[in-house]
């Protein structure tokens, strides 16, 4: 005999249901963190939210392709440093940096240029002087820790390099006590020039079409001329009058081809350097590791072709002098060359674990096209995140809470399955939550909430759908049992479509939205498929299981009873019309 169509064996569908439970929630007892808590945003759980503002030399808008190429390294520095959930989004000239959690300080960074340069030292360094010394204390050179190891670049396999005192270590060798005088390879050099600027220096010409900050256009342009200088008075004079605490104009806006006065990171020593020997773009690779050679941590960096024959030519003949690794405009570190080096290069500077891996970050993805500055840092707090999930959650209870009585109230008996198939999807979307914060660093945030009391909605239409086509079965003169499967097999088709359109349309919202308009999309469009499962795989199947029972097949409790009655009396007028026509037949 040929089975009804929409006939099935509900207990093997519910099986399959409960052994795909039984997997996800066993993956989330055994595999990973073993934590039964999904990964929260930022607006969930608090966190770090940091603008930056891009500037250009001149002040002008800075050009909208650049901004993209800013956003992208960014956005691989953030995956670099393993912060899940964060999120760089573009905002007119601005680059928006939420990171969740207390992965916060790392975005702080995230900004940083990362141009990398080596550049040969002219001289001997010169110590700091402070902004303003202490009182009682006359000005002078600022003392650095005694023994303090500013490291440098070594092979990695032994030593071919020896650090050199520099940016942060101790007063290098045959440095004068005096802070006035400059100290030019290795000897005490009298002081013979003022240290006040000439006029033509004070007040340079910014460039033309700064018309957006001219004040910042005209302190870079004035410290090219004197720190970028070709004239070694100039730069004398720029040495001196350099205040490493202060901000520097030229961060980020240094020529390479041009000689550079600047500090080091530790704002303790001041140097002049020579022309670029290599550029940071031809870094291949950049990792942080231990060093086997001393104490703290260091940077491994492994360059391209070109720049390893540039380098290993220069430090072929350069030894005994010293390079100076510069980030920024800043000395990393400066040490002697003992040795040609072709092959892969230690950066060191007292760093420690995390530092040496921002540094490594930043420098693997390659320096920013813009400059950028902080304009605005802000944390959120764990306690605002707290009070958003508890109002997303109490939103979602009381749209739950509103289709249960809807569905109790219209439905009855088959209200209560559509309570027990949400409660179903409830639990295989929140182990599914947790699996993909572990396995792609998925982050629920409060757009995804929005995203899944959305999606309830969508579930319960594809039970109304059902409910609706069995009341038509049912109508039409059908028993409870009997319209099951033929309302199944009509309404599949519908269910199936309006889903198909719903995850149509949260896949092209995901693909060109932007910000936390994608994580609701996203939700939306997982909630979709996840309730096709359960209207499949449970809801089908215990109503046919509840259209098999005499007590829940009563029309008192199925809230089938006035269809019942109308599909009853369709039932009697085919006989009384049958019955009509046979005694007109014997009459006549």
């Amino acid at each position: 005999m040929a089975t009804t169509p929409g006939r099935i064996r509900p207990w093997r569908y519910l099986a399959g249901f409960a052994g795909i439970v039984v997997v996800l929630y066993a993956l989330v007892a055994f595999t990973g963190d073993r934590s039964f808590a999904p990964k929260l945003g930022i607006d969930l759980q608090g966190g770090t939210r940091v603008t930056l503002t891009a500037r250009t030399e001149s002040g002008q808008v800075p050009p909208r392709d650049q901004l993209i190429q800013a956003q992208s390294i960014i956005e691989q520095r953030v995956n670099g440093l393993g912060v899940s959930g964060a999120e760089v989004v573009l905002d007119g000239n601005n680059l928006t940096i939420t990171v969740p959690g207390d992965q916060g300080e790392q975005a702080r960074s995230l900004g940083q240029t990362a141009q990398l340069r080596i550049r040969p030292v002219v001289g001997q360094p010169i110590a700091a002087t402070p902004a303003t010394p202490p009182a009682g204390q006359q000005g002078g050179a600022t003392a650095p820790p005694a023994g303090q190891d500013t490291g440098g670049a070594t092979p990695p396999t032994g030593g071919n390099t020896a650090p050199a005192p520099a940016g942060g270590g101790g007063r290098p060798q045959g440095m004068s006590s005096d802070p006035a005088a400059p100290v030019v390879d290795g000897t005490v050099a009298p002081v013979a020039y003022s240290t006040a600027l000439a006029p033509a220096q004070q007040q340079p010409t910014p460039p033309p079409g700064g018309d957006q900050d001219p004040a910042k256009a005209a302190a870079i342009a004035q410290a090219k001329a004197t720190r970028q200088s070709t004239d070694p008075a100039t730069q004398q004079q720029a040495l001196l009058a350099l205040d490493c605490n202060a901000a520097d104009p030229l961060r980020g806006y240094d020529d390479s081809s041009l000689p550079l006065v600047t500090c080091d990171q530790n704002k303790t020593a001041k140097y002049i350097l020579g022309p670029t020997v290599v550029e940071g773009t031809q870094i291949a690779s950049a990792q942080a590791s231990q060093n086997q050679q001393g104490v703290g941590y260091v940077v491994d960096l492994s360059f391209k072709s070109d720049g390893s024959k540039a380098w290993g030519d220069y430090t072929a003949a350069h030894i005994g002098e010293q390079a100076a690794f510069v980030l920024d405009g800043e000395v990393v570190s400066a040490p002697t060359i003992q040795g040609a080096l072709y092959g892969n290069t230690q950066v060191s500077g007292n760093f420690n674990q995390q530092q040496a891996q921002d540094l490594a970050g930043v420098l693997r993805y390659g320096s920013l096209p813009l400059s950028f500055e902080a304009s605005d840092a802000q944390t959120v707090s764990a306690t605002l995140g707290l009070a958003s999930l508890e109002a997303g959650l109490i939103a979602g209870a009381i749209g739950l809470a509103l289709v249960f009585v809807y569905c109790l109230f219209y439905y009855r008996v088959l209200g209560v399955l559509t309570i027990l198939s949400l409660i179903l999807s409830g639990l295989v979307v929140y182990a599914v939550l947790v699996l993909l914060g572990r396995w792609i660093g998925f982050t629920l945030d409060l757009a995804g909430v929005a995203g899944f009391i959305v999606a309830i909605g969508i579930t319960a239409d594809s039970f109304v759908i059902f409910f609706e086509r069995l009341k038509d079965e049912v109508r039409e003169g059908r028993s409870f049992r009997s319209a099951v499967p033929r309302a199944w097999v009509r309404a599949r088709r519908t269910i199936l479509t309006a889903d198909a359109v719903s995850f149509l349309a949260a896949a092209v919202l995901y693909i060109l939205a932007v910000g936390q308009v994608k994580g609701f999309a996203f939700t939306l469009g997982m909630s979709t498929v996840l309730d096709l499962v359960v209207v499949f795989l449970v809801t089908h199947p215990l109503v046919a299981l509840a259209s098999n029972s005499k007590i829940f097949a009563s029309p008192a409790l199925s809230g089938l009873g006035t269809v019942a009655k109308i599909g009853a009396q369709r039932r009697r007028q085919p006989r009384e019309t049958t019955g009509s026509g046979s005694g007109t037949s014997r009459r006549a």
